[in-house]
């Protein structure tokens, strides 16, 4: 927020003569101690909160300190408190970096001395000379250094249950910008901190609502109620913080613009599940492509901070024991993919401002009790914890300060390894292989394939461009991330720990394009031009007429096309051919289009659109040849007690423009379901039937999720008048009736195994795989019935995303129900019989002396998969007839987080040929 130079001068003269005669705030300090519980929770350093007579404190704006039992601050109140300081302080300046799905803004909020404020502009661009030393010689580099101030980037608030550093962070500022204490005062001299003060403010609201709604003054922290709203953002739930490679959120937007503005030298996110404060480092193992210089910084930065807490005598806080450093999906790692450092901490937290005896006697983490003495926490916590919201905010406040303060005696050791990064991913770029990516922009999906190239762009990769391919060139400053993004990775087979997240990312697999790696650049360079703005494929259509051909190659975009057309052109006819046709002396396979009585300025939008290519013609193909195409009334249930995946799936239908009804437990128990739709969708839910069917359980209800004056963030994206019961048995008959009167139900993930045990695909049946740990890999998988319209496009073998599903099977005689099976080999019931049968004279000898023992490519693509022949010929997708319609039943998920592309049109064939499967 700009403010004019005058009063900007008179601000700053004020405010040095009033620090003068500052006064220590004794109300707040009282309120500090009669919130925290215990007096080893409160820190001597948090006992000097200023009274300052023009900057208003949180107790002076609100009426109460932050930490106060019972009181949570909406969205628009934190930020209003930002925008107070930045009218009184010249320190301070909020910042709109962008605006969340429901229209709030995402505020991020600068705090420096006043000579970083008016300098921010020229701190911003030594910062970012010193992220490209393509730019900049070391020579440079060290005078640079010495006349820059490290960003440190402090967010919270981006999961909605987490509530405590939205409100801390308010304090804090306040100390940055009023204090005189001499760790503080080096913090505002010698750092610039910018703070993303709520990372999701619709989810953080909609809490809000929900904690005054539902759970404020509830007696017992553990008694079974829901501590969280059904929904944070529009979409995605506690995934807000896996979006990382994807940027489709605007949240992730948001964070990834603020990080290409500022260059913050350190990222640290704030969090809550661990007792009582943990600081990240991880077990490992750490991803490949992070820079050693990151991973030592890591261990300095969190055993300073857990130095510092205990040099104030708290109890509780450690490293190491939580989560590994593989993955590089999440928010903060925006950071440690462009040689920056991503931190975060997880304090303990109660999901709202009451306090509760709490329970940590179970709790472990890495093997060991998290009320155990070890190395790595050399002082835990009692069994037991009283534990207050202002106690979260005592240990979240202590180790920010300390981070920040190591920042501020560090930073020209932080900025020069800053540098060091950047230079190194360039210097492997030029030294080591690969030297360069190629990705021909004729592919089986070109459309993809641009996307793939907009992705690295988006990632701030630098891309090139000839007329037949996108180039990237290693010897860039994210050369580690480009290398991590097109190349399968290997997790350790030994871990001694299970990995925290999903394992493979590698998006020519996930996106299915394909990438070339050179190792020797044996490119005409010159030819290249840099592509400064994503791209996008534009389809082409070749010739003239009324009937055009599309042929099917498994895009993603031929549904989304077929929808818009209908909508523009009623009278157009789409009709598929269900075998492989020869065409004008082309082969058009399984699942290719005719489009007829079309003119030629829809076709052009239909290419360009939707980056399809269309030739004219195809009115002599047989009609009996053809089938024609009714696109189905499609319908995404939801539950009340876990949206994660359904968000995706509604995400992804309205990125990819396919309409759909989004209904839940109250339409399956009114029922007549066949008459409203022909395809229902059951995304991916945790727990099993008997979850599904009963819901949240109605001893806590009725329970309301509706927008009012009161609570007016609520009833959005959906809304009930009670979230308690599930279906019930009379929804799930329902949704067989949908089925039995010609329906399809698409099952993703653990829903078909929920769907197996309550009985409604019942030719499928659990199977044990105790040994098997599969987490989020990219493996094979091989197509067992390859008339099946379901596989129209893929090859004979192809890989997929999986990670820890269901493994449901079939009798043997209902294998034909088995249209993709993982891996190569067969089960063991289905391995031939070799050996002598009774009755039979004559066994053909010669047959199996001719027998070839060939050996099947690897299962795993990318990722690791430990007793990979427990699922290796299992069932990866069943199609079960029941009654006049199917269940089509995925035992992994092909719209996860909407990543896998390539696994999508399996989906978007069913919604096409959903009468045609039979």
């Amino acid at each position: 927020m700009k403010k004019h130079l005058s009063f900007l001068a008179l601000a700053v003269l004020f405010f040095q003569l009033s620090a003068i005669s500052q006064t220590i705030d004794q109300n707040y300090i009282q309120k500090i101690k009669e919130f925290t519980t215990d007096d080893r929770f409160l820190p001597q350093s948090l006992m000097d909160v200023v009274d300052h007579p023009t900057i208003p404190s949180p107790l002076k704006h609100f009426g109460h300190i932050t930490g106060a039992e019972g009181v949570i601050h909406r969205s628009n109140e934190i930020f209003g408190y930002y925008q107070k300081l930045a009218e009184t302080s010249p320190m301070v300046e909020v910042q709109q970096m962008g605006t969340s799905e429901e229209g709030r803004p995402f505020y991020i909020v600068i705090i420096g001395n006043e000579e970083s404020m008016q300098r921010l502009d020229h701190y911003k661009g030594q910062l970012a000379l010193l992220a490209d030393p393509r730019k900049t010689t070391p020579e440079q580099a060290q005078k640079i250094v010495l006349d820059s101030k490290p960003v440190y980037y402090v967010s919270g608030g981006m999961h909605a249950t987490e509530m405590g550093s939205p409100e801390m962070l308010m304090e804090l500022s306040y100390r940055l910008v009023t204090s005189t204490s001499p760790e503080i005062q080096k913090i505002r001299n010698n750092v610039i901190t910018v703070i993303n003060p709520v990372m999701e403010p619709d989810g953080w609201d909609k809490q809000v609502d929900w904690y005054y709604r539902y759970t404020k003054g509830r007696e017992k922290f553990d008694d079974g109620f829901p501590r969280s709203a059904p929904y944070w953002g529009q979409y995605v739930f506690h995934d807000n913080n896996r979006d990382g490679l994807q940027i489709s959120q605007a949240i992730t937007k948001s964070i990834f613009k603020g990080f290409f503005e500022f260059h913050p030298t350190v990222m640290l996110d704030l969090h809550e599940s661990v007792p009582l404060l943990y600081i990240s480092t991880g077990t490992g193992p750490y991803n490949d492509y992070v820079d050693p210089i990151t991973q030592s910084e890591w261990q300095v930065m969190g055993n300073h901070d857990v130095a510092a807490v205990a040099s104030q005598g708290m109890p509780g806080a450690f490293t190491w024991a939580f989560y590994d450093g593989w993955w590089p999906g999440y928010g903060i790692w925006v950071a440690n993919n462009h040689n920056s450092n991503g931190r975060f901490y997880e304090t303990y937290g109660n999901a709202g401002a009451d306090t509760y005896l709490r329970d940590l006697s179970t709790s472990r983490y890495a093997g060991d009790l998290a009320t155990s003495k070890e190395w790595y926490r050399p002082d835990p916590a009692t069994p037991q914890v009283n534990w207050s919201y202002r106690n979260n905010i005592n240990y979240t406040m202590v180790g920010v300060i300390a981070s920040l303060s190591y920042a501020a005696n560090n930073s020209e050791l932080l900025l020069s390894n800053f540098y060091k990064k950047g230079l190194n991913s360039v210097e492997k770029g030029r030294k080591e292989g690969p030297k360069a990516y190629t990705i021909a922009k004729d592919q089986r999906d070109p459309a993809m394939a641009a996307y793939l190239a907009s992705q690295l762009i988006a990632q701030g990769i630098e891309v090139h461009e000839n007329d037949t391919h996108y180039v990237a060139l290693t010897e860039q400053p994210y050369r580690n991330l480009l290398v991590s993004l097109m190349t399968p990775t290997a997790y350790p087979k030994d871990a001694k720990f299970p990995p925290y997240d999903a394992i493979a990312w590698t998006l020519p697999n996930l996106y299915g394009v394909a990438v070339e790696s050179h190792e020797s650049l044996d490119l005409n360079t010159s030819s290249l031009k840099k592509v400064d703005t994503t791209v996008k494929y534009e389809g082409k259509v070749a010739g003239q007429g009324n009937t055009y051909v599309l042929a099917y190659k498994a895009q993603n975009n031929v549904l989304p096309a077929l929808y818009a057309l209908k909508s523009q052109n009623k009278n157009a006819e789409m009709t598929i051919l269900p075998k492989e046709t020869i065409f004008e002396g082309d082969t058009l396979s399984a699942g290719s289009i005719l489009i007829k009585k079309i003119n030629q300025n829809q076709a052009a939008k239909i290419a360009s659109d939707f980056g399809l290519d269309l030739k004219a013609g195809g009115d002599g193909i047989v009609a009996s040849a053809q089938k024609n195409i009714q696109l189905p009334r499609v319908a995404i249930y939801h539950t009340w007690y876990n949206t994660q995946d359904e968000g995706w799936s509604r995400f992804t239908f309205e990125e990819r423009g396919i309409p759909y009804t989004s209904i839940d437990k109250d339409v399956l128990k009114t029922g007549n379901l066949r008459s409203k739709f022909d395809v229902i969708l059951l995304p991916r839910v945790r727990g099993n039937a008997k979850n599904f069917i009963n819901g949240v359980d109605k001893k806590f209800g009725p329970m309301p999720y509706t927008k009012t004056p009161e609570f007016p963030s609520h009833g959005f994206p959906a809304y009930t008048l009670d979230m308690t019961g599930g279906p019930g048995f009379l929804g799930m008959e329902n949704l067989r009736k949908f089925v039995e009167e010609g329906g399809l139900l698409i099952t993703l993930d653990n829903t078909s195994n929920i769907i197996a045990e309550a009985g409604i695909a019942s030719e499928l049946s659990p199977v044990s795989a105790g040994s098997l740990f599969h987490p989020g890999s990219i493996v094979m998988a091989k197509v067992r019935k390859s008339d099946s319209p379901i596989l129209n496009g893929f090859p004979e073998s192809f890989n997929i995303f999986r990670g820890n599903g269901p493994l449901l099977q079939t009798d043997k005689y209902n294998r034909d129900m088995m249209l993709v099976q993982y891996g190569f080999q067969p089960l063991k019931d289905e391995v031939p019989y070799e050996g002598p049968i009774m009755g039979m004279r004559d066994r053909n000898e010669a047959a199996k002396a001719d027998k070839k023992d060939e050996k099947s490519p690897s299962y795993v693509v990318s990722g690791m998969v430990r007793n990979e022949q427990e699922i290796v010929g299992h069932g990866a997708v069943f199609n079960v007839p029941v009654g006049k319609g199917n269940i089509l039943a995925f035992t992994f998920d092909p719209l996860h987080r909407y990543l896998n592309h390539h696994d999508a049109p399996m989906v978007w064939n069913a919604l096409i040929n959903w009468d045609k499967l039979r």
